[in-house]
């Protein structure tokens, strides 16, 4: 299974599970992050840190921690 982390820019993925448990989850639920949803990966800095991705017509960056908690599918 593929983390949101390992995913290459440019391309669209779906949020196949969300791990971790508590705020961490909560944090990424609360940017709009859900199972089913399609996730863009607009770019990647160049130490992986942060991940920069459009959600529901949204541009945003999340920390690559958070990114190895979403599982996604091609």
């Amino acid at each position: 299974m593929k983390t949101l982390k390992e995913i290459a820019c440019g391309k669209t993925v779906k949020v196949k599970r969300l791990n971790g448990e508590g705020p961490v989850k909560r944090r990424i639920m609360d940017m709009g992050i859900t199972k089913g949803i399609p996730v863009f990966v607009r770019k990647v800095a160049p130490l992986g840190d942060p991940i920069e991705i459009t959600v529901r017509g949204y541009e945003l960056s999340i920390r690559k921690a958070d990114a190895e908690m979403i599982e996604v599918e091609e």
